[in-house]
């Protein structure tokens, strides 16, 4: 079996978290590629803002080259203005990966921290030590780019639950790209 990227996307309108794993055998553990933000400009017109957040995936999509993209479904929110300004950048993000020939791949974040944590409503803090410890990482990924790695195994592992991972610590760099901030190792 060939290597295969995930890129797993939590999106938000201020700031849409990105992380890449890549798996290259059935039964390996995932692999830890990058993660970051893609940050928009506040305030800002809401144009500018859906051009910032295509540019910068378009841009991880052309630089990491994954296959297939995870990304969490938008909840209904009690405001349904921000539901709708949240589904429009959701629009953008599908879009860059559909122009890039992605398989797309949607996950509730319940179905996201049930596959990661082992129950649904996990706290943000509980998502970051499973995935620092699931990928082997050095430090925890800030809360944006944790979720969307998140998303990236729940796709990797499919309908199971996530094995706890054991062994070393792989070291997190941080680097910044156009339009987003991230790490890679």
């Amino acid at each position: 079996m060939a290597a295969l990227r995930i890129l797993g996307v939590d999106p938000g309108l201020r700031c849409t978290g990105f992380g890449i794993i890549e798996v290259s055998q059935k039964g390996k553990e995932p692999e830890y590629v990058t993660s970051g933000t893609i940050t928009t400009p506040f305030p800002a017109a809401l144009a500018a803002r859906i051009k910032v957040l295509h540019t910068g995936l378009t841009n991880i999509i052309e630089r990491y080259q994954p296959q297939v993209m995870a990304i969490e479904i938008v909840f209904v929110n009690v405001n349904p203005q921000a539901t709708l300004l949240l589904g429009q950048a959701r629009g953008a993000l599908l879009a860059a990966a559909v122009m890039h020939d992605l398989e797309v791949h949607e996950y509730t974040a319940l179905q996201v921290k049930q596959a990661v944590v082992g129950h649904g409503h996990a706290s943000k803090d509980q998502v970051q030590a499973m995935v620092m410890r699931l990928l082997k990482l050095t430090e925890a990924p800030r809360t944006d780019p944790a979720d969307a790695l998140a998303c990236a195994l729940r796709h990797a592992y499919g309908d199971s639950r996530v094995p706890v991972a054991a062994g070393g610590r792989r070291s997190t760099r941080w680097r910044s790209l156009p339009g987003c901030t991230g790490s890679s190792s």
